[in-house]
Formats: structure tokens, sequence, C-alpha cells
């Protein structure tokens, strides 16, 4: 899967957050929505317009930064 086919960031859209493309629904949308106890049945149920690939290429985008070290690092 790669997530640059459906992972996109345009300044006009949610202030160039990374969306998935075709929507308004950022990867920040989901990923909160995961934390708070979503499945990802119930995202697909209350988004039908979002697929199973378009969940995957947040998970790769969110893998990618993670390598990448762009993530801020976690101090006890």
């Amino acid at each position: 899967m790669n997530w640059q086919d459906r992972i996109v960031s345009d300044k006009n859209i949610l202030l160039g957050k990374p969306t998935i493309k075709g929507t308004r629904i950022s990867v920040e949308f989901v990923l909160d929505r995961l934390a708070n106890g979503w499945t990802e049945h119930m995202l697909l149920e209350n988004y039908p317009h979002l697929t199973k690939e378009d969940l995957q290429a947040v998970f790769g985008y969110l893998n990618d930064c993670v390598k990448d070290g762009l993530l801020v690092e976690i101090r006890s």
C-alpha cells in the first residue's frame, strides 16, 4: 500500500492537515476516533465514503512518520 496515493495535504483544506484524498477527513480525526475506542467497523459504518484502504493508508502514513522521527519524543 502506497499511502501517498490516499493521504494528501492542501493548504486550502483544513489548513494543510494531512487528509484522506477526496474528503475533508483528516488523519488526526481518524486517529482521534481510534484512540477513543472506535473500531475500524465503526469508522467505515459512520463514514461510508471511507474505505478499508483509506484506513490502511492512515496507518502507513503514521508508520512512516514514526520511522522518520517526525513525531514528538515521549519523555518520562
